[in-house]
């Protein structure tokens, strides 16, 4: 799912364990094992969270850090797409879409590239910091000048998702009645989402996409895409995704949805007005460090993190494991850029995702796809698992067999694994420029 700087670690972590192959910086170094600190001593009893080690003061967090009206826009281009009817029965009366582009569209069209964030992210695939973006690109070697993605070639379009917190219609987003939409905002699925970025392909003048490309939620979106439009799709790069969510998935889902409801502060999502430090904080950074268990793989967490303490704190006087801050520092992080209705929103999307709803089963609606495509899985992913990536590609026609990334960092390395991911886009563009 997005995750504009997968590597940040916990500011203050203490080291890994052992340091793993291609470790990232911060996730510690040497290749000796460090003897658990707590072995062979007892367990005291009464020790209490209120022990730790103080944390650093930070300014309070913002109810909501969804972009607004009246915002530094950056680079961001707006689409006012009018009315959307949306597949649950309800209806958005008025719909926009904030999107980026690089590069040029050529004369006949033929070189337009839609990239579809992850859950988190944005538009900003690529770029540096600045006014109204307050962190750099999130997939900045995969799009640009000679990247395997190449601006100079191609002309690519980033949307923030609709039902998203970053200038789309969303949650936070105006209302007709003036005030935000909260806990009124409609359920939304993968295929309204796509419905409304066709709407954009129009507004652009694209009519055929040379390349949709996407990881995560926004891979669900990539084929979501090539089932509803495939006479406006060539080729799909789906990476570490699926066609159907699981019962797995959805239970994970679900204990995210929950820890965002059980936040008093939520309010049922009406939390607008509410000054900064009294928004559903606490309950975002829970779903996050739910989530981001999902993220990581079970070796990374044992071998960067182990069982060490976090710095000078003792997990019998109430303090932390490393792994523990590691995990508060991510929930804390996402809690200062998103917004908690968004998160909701969003999650629910993933968990009606469905491409065979109402196409005769997935199958069907995998052997319906004419593009040609490139599916890619990660070989570590426990959130979307190697199985879903090969049921894809098994289903669609002009998909050759499933290539892999090997990580070990789970589903993050699709971000992480920047050269293996690049190497294989770059690959597949060649052999799509070629004649069928």
């Amino acid at each position: 799912m997005t995750h504009p700087d997968p590597r940040t670690p916990a500011p203050d972590h203490a080291p890994a364990r052992r340091a793993m192959p291609g470790a990232f910086p911060g996730a510690g170094a040497g290749g000796a094992d460090v003897p658990d600190p707590l072995a062979g001593r007892r367990t005291r009893r009464g020790a209490t969270l209120g022990s730790r080690r103080p944390l650093p003061e930070r300014p309070p967090v913002p109810a909501s850090a969804a972009w607004r009206d009246g915002d530094e826009p950056g680079r961001r281009q707006f689409a006012d797409l009018g009315p959307l009817k949306l597949e649950s029965g309800g209806r958005l009366p008025a719909v926009r879409l904030a999107y980026e582009t690089w590069g040029e569209l050529d004369e006949d069209g033929g070189n337009a590239v839609l990239v579809l964030h992850a859950l988190t992210g944005d538009s900003h695939v690529t770029g540096e910091a600045g006014p109204g973006h307050p962190t750099a690109g999130w997939w900045q070697s995969m799009v640009g000048p000679g990247a395997p993605i190449d601006t100079d070639r191609y002309f690519v379009v980033a949307p923030n998702v609709l039902g998203g917190c970053q200038g789309s219609t969303g949650p936070a987003s105006t209302a007709p009645d003036g005030e935000p939409w909260g806990s009124r905002f409609p359920l939304l699925t993968v295929r309204d989402q796509v419905a409304a970025e066709l709407r954009l392909a129009d507004l652009l003048g694209v009519d055929t996409w040379a390349l949709v490309i996407g990881a995560s939620m926004g891979g669900q979106r990539v084929l979501e895409w090539a089932a509803t439009a495939p006479e406006r799709v060539d080729a799909i790069v789906a990476i570490a995704t699926c066609a159907q969510t699981t019962g797995d998935q959805i239970a994970s889902f679900h204990t995210q949805l929950a820890a965002v409801a059980a936040d008093p502060r939520y309010r049922d999502g009406d939390y607008y007005d509410a000054p900064d430090g009294e928004g559903p904080h606490v309950g975002l950074g829970i779903a996050r460090q739910i989530a981001h268990q999902t993220y990581r793989s079970a070796r990374e967490l044992d071998e960067r993190f182990g069982r060490i303490p976090q710095g000078a704190e003792d997990p019998l006087e109430g303090g932390r494991f490393a792994v523990q801050s590691y995990l508060d520092h991510h929930g804390d992080k996402l809690a200062r850029r998103f917004d908690a209705n968004t998160y909701v929103t969003l999650t629910r999307t993933m968990i009606t995702h469905d491409l065979g709803r109402d196409r005769g089963g997935v199958e069907a609606a995998l052997a319906h796809v004419t593009a040609r495509a490139l599916v890619v899985a990660v070989d570590s992913d426990r959130l979307f698992t190697p199985a879903q990536s090969e049921r894809v590609a098994a289903g669609i026609p002009g998909a050759g067999p499933v290539r892999y990334v090997r990580s070990d960092y789970g589903h993050d390395g699709f971000l992480i694994e920047e050269d293996q991911v690049g190497r294989l886009v770059a690959d597949f563009l060649r052999t799509s420029d070629q004649p069928r």
